[in-house]
């Protein structure tokens, strides 16, 4: 089995790193940026008036676009190609987080190619080109500024498509944990799921692995547990924040991959892309249910890969089915901790018959696919994860 590890983004990490943008975007020779960004908390806290600051000393061109939410929406992507055409834009600073940076790389592919930018999503086609983007990070979650993934909802329909291609990974990443110091409890828990799943998913890879980065994944999910829960109670603590941020980049970048089969498993964020399309629930939050009822349904195919989990990151003892069933009954508790629901109904779900149906059918792209790879799930076992997460 070969892998490789390719990540090419330059980051510039630490207290005060917000204020390098300008020197960034000048190295990338940027004429014209389209700065990209969410809702109010860009503006109240500061930092697009500091972006603007250092994009006019540095005499480069701007334009701006604002607006993007979680689950970002194919609808602003397309406002964000068509202002990125009519105004020459040479290069996308993301402002935000993993919502913000999705978009910024649609925006990217759209700008550039040919045709409905959906079709990228929609697994019609393959983006050869996309404008250069940069990242000023403000919420560790998804590790969107490190990897080439991004996913992208389309109102019509609610279909939350993703999309991989290494074209969009972002030429610089700027991660200042101080700017994650006023981020919501509630996001703090559901980015710290987030970043745990991103090498669970990995973990859980068909064939033989690679027992160092079973241990750095091990290290990272302990790390992030441990971190996130101080930076639930104690938001401005430098050190937690610090190290969720560089744990929210490294678990999506491919390193905690290499050595195993690359491909992961994967089958809970594809059913969670269903939940949260539909329901508008947050990503991690979607996880933190689907999860445990995945595992329940598929960890007697290899009891003691999820032993072995468990006893990396929680200490326990047991190996077989017995280490499996604690490890479960061990994330569980952790996602408590991190006041998650874990059942749909938790999640003010009520979930019908025909609400199912229609997971399943926009799960399985209408009969045309199957998830995971730790196991391969058809439309019937789909059905049953959903099932135990009701």
């Amino acid at each position: 089995m070969i892998s490789s590890y390719y990540s090419p983004t330059r980051v510039v990490f630490g207290k005060g790193a917000k204020s390098e943008v300008g020197k960034e975007l000048e190295k990338e020779g940027a004429k014209k940026v389209l700065v990209h960004f969410g809702g109010s908390s860009a503006e109240k806290s500061g930092l697009l008036s500091l972006v603007r600051k250092s994009l006019k000393e540095k005499k480069i061109d701007f334009v701006e676009l604002g607006g993007v939410k979680p689950n970002p929406r194919l609808s602003l992507v397309r406002k964000g190609i068509e202002i990125g055409k009519k105004e020459g834009v040479d290069f996308i600073l993301a402002v935000g987080g993993g919502s913000v940076i999705d978009s910024a790389k649609a925006i990217g592919y759209g700008i550039k190619e040919c045709g409905d930018v959906w079709d990228f999503y929609d697994g019609r086609k393959e983006a050869q080109n996309s404008v250069p983007i940069g990242v000023i990070l403000t919420l560790s979650a998804t590790g969107s500024e490190l990897s080439n993934s991004s996913v992208i909802t389309n109102e019509e329909g609610f279909l939350k498509r993703g999309y991989n291609n290494d074209i969009s990974r972002p030429r610089f990443a700027i991660l200042d944990p101080e700017l994650t110091y006023t981020v919501s409890r509630y996001q703090t828990e559901v980015g710290s799921i987030d970043i745990m799943m991103h090498t669970i998913e990995r973990f859980f890879h068909s064939g033989d692995g690679l027992d160092f980065t079973d241990e750095l994944a091990a290290t990272l999910i302990r790390d992030t547990i441990e971190k996130g829960l101080i930076a639930i109670e104690n938001p401005d603590n430098y050190q937690a924040r610090a190290s969720l941020m560089w744990a929210s980049s490294l678990s999506h970048n491919g390193l905690m991959a290499l050595g195993n089969d690359q491909r992961g498993d994967w089958a809970c964020h594809q059913l969670e892309h269903e939940l949260s399309g539909m329901f508008d629930i947050a990503h991690g939050a979607g996880l933190a249910i689907l999860f445990p009822a995945w595992c329940q349904y598929v960890y007697k195919d290899e009891p003691e890969r999820f032993a072995k989990l468990g006893r990396l990151v929680f200490g326990i003892k047991e190996s077989g089915e017995d280490g499996a069933l604690l490890t479960i009954e061990k994330f569980k508790q952790c996602f408590r901790e991190f006041e998650m629901p874990l059942s749909l109904k938790e999640a003010g779900i009520d979930l019908s018959d025909e609400m199912l149906e229609e997971l399943l059918d926009k799960a399985t792209f209408y009969g045309k696919r199957t998830l995971g790879a730790f196991k391969t799930l058809e439309r019937e076992d789909m059905k049953a994860i959903y099932l135990l997460a009701k």
